[in-house]
């Protein structure tokens, strides 16, 4: 009799016919009954839903086609097992080839992209561990504001401070040298004096700053040097520059000596000369970079910090380059070979002293090709003693492979070697070349090196074949690989400065003037051309953000500051024609409060604090509002994670904080920033 499963099945065939008919229906009840008998219980499920991947196997041991139906012997179930094993291995191997095919492809057109995506997720992971464990500290506690320093420090500079450094004199005199290992962190903020007032936009704040600004009293300018009343005219609440003007032609007709000196017919051929960028020591108030930067030219100024009055503090306050530093007993924080003119007017450098190692220094900084030039009484001397210690300049300068151009009165120019061949050619005995084991590229305030440093460059490149301004801020393919970059990556990075610029503009121009919409100078000429001057830029990487400002026509000039806990780009951007310093940020920045309108910092914050510090955001925030003037901005460009972490931070700081988003789909974010203007009462 059949049995209802076998009425179930009856109906479905397998299509081999002669096959089907050499079963006789007593076998067919047997298999049945046994099948029936091992199982134990009846199962009333459908089993072609059972066992769907049945019609696909056959039993090659019988030579038959196997029944589809019959699954229950273990014979059965361990073949099915073993078959789908082996598909799904398959399977596995083939998905496995098919992603590694796509990811190879993937990475090879974007692996820029994703790498550096995963390498900021470390990043971030790495600051979202820290702030877990208080590595990542905000400093004071939240909602915590700042209280404000008191009065005799409103012109304090951390390192440089008088009270700190008295008992540091030194028979050299260096007791105003830079010593941050004595530098006690500020916990309060500087305040401006009682009656500081916003400077005079840009060009007008050139040639006229407010009395209050600055540290210099009346008395000071009336008792300085008769070149320095030629240049200033003071009233009660401002201080005239007047280098600018016909009448009084003493910085015009300066710089037009040394370009006849040098062989050009004025200042302005020193760009096609090669000169772009000039280091001037001792600068003054900064009046001969004044007159040359309508000659496209940049003129940094470096002085010593000074106690009463500063140049430093005045040329700052004028709008142009200045950070203090000094040629005493460590190197400067700039690469070898970093510019093509350096100037020194009476800068109270006595280069004759130290055995000539000051001018070791100047030689390093110096491009090949590049011009010194000293005036001095010192070069015209009429006494024994002072003739001697100008032949010591004379013949030190020849060992250096200088040529002496010209000498006019108290002025003398002189040219170094192009060609590394002069120094083969010297006479023995001479200084000695450093050896290839020292780093000219990153001297942060390293003692002074007794050889003669830079030949070993890749950059020995003399400024007649580097090229002119402006273009010169586009390096060329081989220039580029001298750095480890390629076409396409600098060109990247220039084209998003240009948009990051643009964006700027237009979220910053809006908040400024609807604050501000008249101030001081507004008429010459519009904004937002002179929103700001003074820009420092925290992580210049290539110096794109410079570049950028440059092609939008912002009439500022840029600090570009490279951490020494970043890749070493200084070269590059000087080699750009640009200015710039390496620093530490867990130390203050050498120059006076209220130094800069705009203060950017991209990426500054995953680059510092993804790493154990021995500062905290907090100091690296209360250094930014010292340098900072009142209803300065600043403009952080980081991780999201980090942006959030620094705008809980801003109350602290009195700062108003705004968070933009870049993208939609960006990682980063933006957390723009004004310092307010609080004003000091009188007592």
């Amino acid at each position: 009799m059949s049995r209802p499963l076998h009425r179930g099945v009856s109906a479905i065939r397998v299509p081999d016919h002669s096959i089907n008919e050499s079963w006789d229906s007593q076998s067919k009840d047997k298999t049945e009954k046994d099948d029936f008998d091992k199982r134990g219980v009846s199962d009333h499920t459908p089993l072609a839903l059972r066992s769907p991947l049945r019609f696909f196997f056959s039993d090659k041991e019988s030579n038959f086609v196997s029944d589809p139906f019959i699954v229950g012997t273990p014979r059965s179930r361990f073949k099915l097992m073993l078959l789908s094993l082996k598909f799904s291995l398959v399977f596995i191997v083939v998905l496995a080839l098919v992603g590694s095919f796509y990811w190879t492809l993937t990475l090879s057109t974007s692996s820029r992209v994703r790498v550096y995506h995963g390498y900021r997720r470390l990043q971030e992971k790495l600051v979202s561990d820290l702030l877990d464990i208080g590595e990542f500290s905000l400093g004071a506690p939240k909602g915590k504001e700042l209280e404000s320093c008191s009065p005799e420090l409103e012109n304090f500079v951390p390192c440089f401070n008088v009270s700190d450094n008295l008992d540091l004199v030194d028979s050299d005199g260096n007791g105003f040298e830079r010593k941050c290992e004595y530098e006690k962190k500020l916990n309060c903020l500087v305040l401006p004096p009682v009656n500081y007032k916003v400077p005079l936009r840009w060009p007008t704040g050139k040639d006229v700053i407010w009395v209050a600004n600055v540290k210099i009293t009346a008395q000071e300018v009336l008792s300085s040097g008769s070149l320095t009343k030629r240049m200033m005219m003071l009233d009660e609440e401002q201080i005239s520059f007047r280098s600018a003007s016909h009448m009084f032609d003493g910085v015009e007709d300066y710089s037009h000596q040394i370009a006849e000196m040098i062989g050009l017919r004025n200042e302005s051929s020193f760009i096609q000369a090669g000169i772009r960028t000039i280091l001037d020591i001792g600068c003054g108030y900064g009046s001969f970079g004044a007159h040359l930067f309508q000659s496209q030219l940049l003129t940094l100024c470096i002085a010593n910090y000074e106690p009463s009055g500063s140049q430093v503090q005045l040329t700052l306050e004028r709008g142009l380059p200045a950070m203090l530093a000094s040629f005493t007993s460590k190197q400067l924080p700039y690469p070898s070979l970093s510019f093509d003119m350096l100037h020194c007017a009476r800068c109270g450098i006595d280069w004759d002293q130290k055995d000539g190692i000051l001018l070791i220094e100047a030689d390093r900084l110096l491009r090949p090709g590049g011009y010194f030039v000293w005036t001095s009484p010192l070069t015209n001397a009429r006494n024994k003693e002072n003739q001697k210690r100008w032949k010591f300049v004379h013949d030190f300068t020849e060992n250096l492979c200088w040529e002496m151009l010209s000498q006019q009165d108290e002025t003398v120019v002189w040219k170094k070697a192009s060609k590394k061949s002069c120094y083969t050619s010297r006479k023995p005995g001479s200084r000695a070349l450093c050896g290839k084991g020292i780093d000219v590229e990153s001297p942060y305030y390293r003692e002074l090196q007794t050889c003669i440093g830079g030949t070993q460059s890749r950059r020995w490149v003399s400024i007649e074949k580097r090229g002119k301004w402006p273009s010169r801020a586009n390096l060329n393919k081989n220039e580029l690989a001298g750095y480890g970059l390629q076409s396409d990556e600098f060109a990247e990075d220039t084209d998003s400065w240009k948009l990051a610029v643009q964006n700027y503009w237009s979220l910053l121009s809006p908040l400024i003037f609807s604050d501000h919409p008249k101030r001081p100078g507004d008429e010459d000429p519009s904004p937002p051309y002179n929103m700001f001057r003074n820009v420092l830029d925290m992580n210049a990487n290539f110096g794109g953000f410079n570049s950028a400002l440059l092609q939008a026509r912002k009439s500022v000039w840029v600090m570009n500051v490279v951490p020494i806990s970043g890749l070493n780009y200084l070269p590059l951007i000087q080699d750009r024609g640009f200015v710039g310093v390496l620093h530490d940020w867990c130390e203050a920045f050498p120059t006076y409060p209220r130094t800069y309108d705009l203060v950017h910092a991209a990426g500054l914050l995953s680059l510092e604090f993804s790493q154990r510090r021995r500062c905290t955001t907090l100091d690296l925030f209360v250094e930014i509002d010292r340098l900072l003037r009142p209803e300065g901005w600043i403009i952080f460009r980081d991780t999201n994670l980090l942006i959030e972490s620094a705008r809980a931070l801003t109350t602290q700081l009195k700062w108003d904080a705004r968070v933009i988003d870049i993208e939609s789909n960006s990682e980063e974010k933006l957390l723009i920033c004004q310092k307010p203007f609080f004003k000091r009462h009188t007592i």
